[in-house]
């Protein structure tokens, strides 16, 4: 008598899908994962825009009064010169 044997390729069909699946699955878990970490990479820029902004306007500010406190300076200075001239010093 003959034995039947069955061919091996349809046991192996199985883990050759189970394969293919479990590398699809990681793909699609680090495209997300990779979406996530830009979004929070893009909101971190954001902030720092938002705070570069904030930065130039005190910087601006920090100019104008440091304009305005040597206008006052030189100011006292002439006055002080002044005084001291009335008092023929």
């Amino acid at each position: 008598m003959h034995s039947v044997s069955f061919p091996k390729a349809p046991l192996e069909k199985p883990y050759e899908l189970r394969v293919t699946v479990a590398i699809g699955a990681a793909v699609i878990v680090q495209t997300g994962l990779g979406l996530i970490w830009a979004g929070a990479a893009s909101e971190r820029l954001a902030q720092l825009e938002r705070r570069a902004d904030d930065n130039t306007q005190i910087i601006e500010r920090t100019a104008r009064l440091e304009e305005q406190v040597r206008f006052v300076s030189a100011t006292l200075i002439r006055i002080e010169e002044k005084i001291d001239e009335g008092r023929g010093e």
